[in-house]
């Protein structure tokens, strides 16, 4: 798995930090997505695709090939 985010689509809403705290921060000063693991293990794709399902930017790509 493989993941991507376009700031420019994030508009800061904070669910994938929620959902996905070990894969996704915000940053302090404008709420933006930070991205803090582009490949994580899979006991966590679950929960990564979940928060990329549910962003109302859609600005989490996930790729399965990686």
């Amino acid at each position: 798995m493989k993941i991507t985010v376009d700031e420019d689509k994030c508009c800061g809403a904070g669910t994938c930090v929620l959902i996905a705290p070990d894969v996704f921060d915000q940053r302090d000063e404008d709420g933006i997505v930070v991205l803090l693991d582009e490949s994580p293990g899979a006991e966590l794709h679950a929960i990564v695709r979940e928060a990329a399902s549910v962003c109302p930017g859609v600005a989490i790509a996930v790729s399965e090939d990686a």
